[in-house]
């Protein structure tokens, strides 16, 4: 098994060193670098060539979601994991929009971690992808429900 390069970008020192601890602890990730905002990911991201980006969202200077569309935009190869603490649907959405490959709520364990990263980078997708598009396309942005059946009423 290759190892899995990850950039990690997050203004919370004491978050980053949390999770490059835990993924040192697993033989097949190496943290590659660390950023404190979109700013600073988007120019590692270009010298470091990372596998997968586990992004914050809410940052100075650069949000994650700007700095996402433009690290996907320059790099479509690199993959994506927007980490938050928000976990709304309205969030996903704007965030697989801005070319995430993932979404993790920052509370998951660290076992789905692990296996949102390997996902993501062997197959282009977290696996909670695919449970996420349900909802979200049916959304408000799926377009109005079709109006229920009409029951016939037998004649008197």
């Amino acid at each position: 098994m290759s190892t899995i390069r990850v950039l990690l970008v997050d203004d919370h020192a004491l978050f980053r060193q949390g999770v490059a601890s835990l993924l040192a602890d697993e033989r097949d990730f190496e943290v590659v670098g660390e950023a404190v905002d979109g700013q600073q990911a988007l120019e590692m991201a270009r010298e470091l060539m990372p596998d997968v980006i586990l992004m914050d969202v809410s940052m100075p200077v650069m949000d994650g979601l700007a700095a996402t569309r433009r690290i996907k935009a320059e790099m479509p190869h690199v993959r994506i994991v927007v980490l938050t603490l928000s976990d709304g649907e309205s969030a996903r959405f704007e965030a697989i929009q801005c070319g995430a490959s993932g979404y993790l709520p920052k509370m998951a364990e660290p076992r789905v971690l692990y296996d949102t990263l390997r996902r993501v980078v062997a197959e282009g997708e977290a696996p909670a992808s695919r449970v996420m598009a349900a909802p979200l396309l049916q959304g408000p942005l799926a377009g109005p429900a079709s109006p229920p059946p009409r029951r016939r009423t037998p004649p008197s």
